[in-house]
């Protein structure tokens, strides 16, 4: 068996990256890590995030994965450029592949992001969309109470849409957004709700196509594709408890997953 590509995130909300990834590279094995324990992210402070994103990188780089996937936006935000110049394999999160996607699609260059508080406190998705185009208008918002809510599994109906309808109130007011960016990788989750909500005339974007086709691109660049027989092997593990974390899973993959297990990851120890 080839080595795995290794996909981090707070939570449940990566699988989405993880289900895009095996759909379009069908023949690699995956290796998952929500840290569903200290989930969300969003409120933490850079320092926080960075401990556990190291965390987690630190457990999957035991397992061998050839490539890592920060499927967390936040801390793609927080930690990306540095976990690049540290660890000894590719690293990509998913916000430049978000922005490339976004700035496909607008018509009228206005686009919506919407993220947890770490991911649109950092600005790092302004940042992004602006280095490919200057003349982007961006209008943000920060929505803190989707990923408890995903992670709760409460995903459709009444009360989804009603934290939906009332969180977007500030998104919706810019009634000039084409597009908007779903700043999260849990937010896919829900995206026919935030659909109905935000309505038809505005395109939500979700990065994990263009991060799967990224993952691809690099790994035929390094000759790393996986090019055997054997039938990959696709295993999930949760820093918390598995009932939410497996039925979610479940829900998002058709195929069988070979392997869920919840771990205890060991603590990073970080300089000042």
């Amino acid at each position: 068996m080839s080595q795995a590509i290794g996909v981090i995130d707070s939570g449940v909300g990566g699988l989405t990256v993880a289900h895009e990834l095996m759909r379009q590279l069908p023949k690699e094995s995956l290796i998952y890590l929500g840290d569903t324990l200290r989930c969300p992210y969003g409120p933490r402070s850079e320092k926080e995030v960075k401990k556990f994103t190291r965390e987690m990188a630190d457990f999957l780089l035991g397992k061998h994965i050839k490539i890592l996937v920060i499927a967390c936006n936040t801390a793609t935000a927080f930690t990306l450029n540095e976990l690049q110049n540290e660890l000894p394999i590719p690293v990509i999160g998913v916000i430049n592949p978000g922005a490339r996607a976004a700035i496909k699609v607008t018509e009228n260059s206005h686009i919506g992001v919407i993220g947890t508080e770490g991911t649109i406190r950092s600005k790092a998705y302004e940042k992004a969309l602006l280095r490919i185009d200057a003349n982007i208008r961006i209008n943000s918002l920060a929505c803190p109470l989707f990923v408890p809510m995903v992670e709760q599994g409460v995903l459709s109906g009444k009360e989804a849409e009603e934290i939906v309808d009332e969180t977007l109130l500030p998104i919706k007011k810019q009634n000039h957004i084409d597009t908007l960016i779903l700043g999260c990788t849990h937010y896919p989750l829900i995206k026919e709700t935030i659909q109905k909500v935000i309505g038809s005339q505005v395109t939500v974007i979700s990065s994990s196509e263009e991060t799967a086709r990224e993952v691809s691109t690099i790994l035929e660049f390094y000759n790393q594709l996986y090019k055997g027989t054997e039938s990959p092997a696709h295993h999930f593990y949760t820093t918390g408890e598995m009932g939410v974390f497996a039925k979610i899973a479940e829900g998002i993959f058709s195929e069988s997953v070979d392997y869920f297990q919840s771990v205890t990851i060991k603590k990073a120890v970080l300089p000042n």
